[in-house]
């Protein structure tokens, strides 16, 4: 078969699955000579890379290169499999050959020398198989974006690497550059997962037991221009006294555990915002709420915690489920919640309100001088309870500081604090959050870590005002009952891959699927030697159980 008919069908295998890198190979030049194609002792075509020199280097064995290419293959546990080269592809077609293989995505670079491989060979099974995607010449941009469409941890199972050695060895730089990547994108990933592996279950029961509360009215928020926010760090205690003395000047949006340090001192907040998912939220209000002050809750928040209000002001999270709540049955508002901090979230919910001026006290994401908290905030009266002649209060608050595995001593003109990985991390991100923001965001004097604030020129556009939400389209239940539907009408796996179920999926099933994917997350932490098929059934199993428990209940 000549180039030319190779070339042919290769294209037409990919231009069903990536019409615009088939439009980029066809514009392609295949006369550069980056390779040389010899022959192995078994017939096959093995691709030889061209240095600057002329020199080339076969990129498999000139003997048998799917048997090396087995060998390779064999290393890999299953999963989802990073290929950083294409070579003759035989490699990807090893991978691919194995049905615990769930995704595929191969990382090259130049394409006028890929387009030289797809005029030497057939690749027609590697294009047409769904699990796989290949990149040429990719941002790390695409990378990221192309990792979180193909990768689902919950389903996908565990990750690999494989560099085809002797053509990452023809290209250093550029291939070190996406190892670089791929190793912060998969750490990120990580750690996303972890998250919803540890409350994936907590979200869901949390969200469906709120339809009930978040049906009721909700009178707009009118717009505020300036808005102070108080987070609950120890710099909170010497900045009492200045926010007393401004208090007629701004809109004071309280953190949810820093509401008892500002009740502590007789300051009443304007409004208070809580997103942590978990029942110990409920401590932050064990002094109370004041009747006539709102609560803003994430979807996700405890009922308990939605409970000490009579009208919760809900917003969607970034939990797919709030989100689907939000597109399909009533249109919550969108507050970012990735800082994966509620101070974070004070900001964004600020500039939702519309406001050009945010203040923020107590946000030092580190322990100053060692302390964790501003007094009074929860975990003085919950130390105070625990304490005894073995556990001494000081003892207390020490091993909750030292619990911390990445702790760090930092010393500058501020003094001395405790840095951890997770704070600096909360840290980066609300900087990131400013320069993205319309408001002039400014940090009050404290001891912790300082926070750098971007300057107006880095500012976006001017936000508006949240004004609440919209009617809903039904009533709770009637949601419920239709979602619960939906979620039995998903289709089962069958035993294919995770990107074979996925790419199969209609629209609607696949928003139906998105919502239930960190709740899979945690199934599959508590049994991790389940397949795909039997997290799928598991997690719509679950979802089901706990939507009847809640229609149930209201019945």
């Amino acid at each position: 078969m000549d180039e030319r008919i190779h070339f042919e069908r290769n294209m037409l295998a990919l231009a069903s699955v990536d019409p615009p890198l088939c439009k980029r190979l066809s514009a392609a030049e295949t006369t550069r000579a980056r390779y040389r194609f010899l022959n192995a002792r078994n017939g096959d075509v093995v691709p030889a890379a061209v240095d600057r020199g002329g020199a080339a280097r076969a990129l498999h064995s000139l003997v048998a290169p799917e048997k090396e290419a087995q060998r390779l293959i064999d290393t890999v546990r299953g999963g989802f499999l990073v290929l950083l080269g294409l070579g003759g592809g035989y490699a990807a077609e090893a991978a691919l050959a194995r049905g615990d293989i769930q995704g595929l995505l191969i990382i090259d670079f130049d394409i006028d020398g890929i387009a030289e491989l797809l005029a030497s060979k057939d690749y027609v099974r590697i294009f047409g198989d769904t699990r796989c995607r290949v990149l040429i010449d990719p941002s790390i941009e695409e990378l990221r974006k192309e990792f979180h469409e193909l990768y689902r941890p919950a389903l996908s199972g565990g990750i690999s690497v494989l560099p085809l050695r002797p053509r990452v060895d023809a290209d250093p730089l550029s291939f070190e550059r996406m190892a670089d990547a791929i190793k912060l994108i998969i750490d990120s990933i990580s750690d996303d997962y972890s998250v919803q592996a540890y409350f994936g279950k907590r979200w869901f029961a949390n969200i469906i037991r709120n339809i009930r509360e978040a049906d009721k009215p909700v009178a707009p928020a009118p717009p505020v221009k300036s808005i102070a926010i108080t987070a609950a760090g120890p710099s909170l205690d010497e900045q009492l006294p200045s926010i007393r003395e401004k208090r007629r000047q701004f809109f004071l949006l309280a953190t949810d555990t820093s509401l008892p340090a500002l009740l502590d001192a007789d300051l009443k907040p304007d409004a208070v915002i809580s997103i942590d998912c978990q029942h110990i939220s409920y401590q932050h209000f064990m002094r109370g709420l004041p009747e006539d002050v709102p609560l803003y809750l994430d979807l996700a928040s405890p009922p308990v915690v939605a409970s000490q209000t009579r009208v919760p002001r809900f917003f969607s999270g970034g939990h797919p489920l709030a989100v689907y709540i939000a597109r399909t049955w009533r249109s919550f508002p969108r507050v970012d919640t990735s800082g994966g901090n509620v101070t974070y979230a004070a900001v964004a919910l600020a500039e939702k309100l519309g406001a050009e001026r945010i203040a923020l006290y107590g946000a030092d994401f580190s322990y100053p001088g060692g302390a964790s908290y501003a007094r009074g905030t929860y975990i003085h009266p919950y130390f105070r309870r625990m304490q005894s002649r073995l556990h001494t209060l000081e003892g207390l608050f020490s091993s909750f500081v030292f619990r911390n595995v990445s702790l760090r001593k930092t010393l500058d003109s501020r003094g001395w604090r405790y840095e951890t990985k997770p704070l600096i991390g909360y840290r980066e991100r609300l900087e990131k959050l400013a320069t993205e923001i319309s408001a002039e965001l400014e940090t009050a004097e404290g001891f912790g870590a300082p926070v750098r604030i971007p300057g107006t020129a880095e500012r976006g556009g001017r936000s508006i005002g949240m004004l609440g939400a919209g009617a809903a389209r039904s009533s709770g239940d009637e949601f419920l009952l239709d979602y619960a539907q939906s979620i039995s009408r998903l289709p089962e796996p069958a035993g294919s891959s995770v990107c074979s179920y996925i790419g199969a999926l209609n629209d609607e099933n696949r928003d139906v699927f998105t919502t239930l994917l960190p709740t899979a997350a945690a199934i599959r932490k508590r049994e991790d030697g389940f397949t795909t098929a039997q997290v799928i059934a598991a997690t719509k199993g679950f979802a089901l159980d706990e939507i009847r428990k809640v229609i149930a209940s209201t019945s």
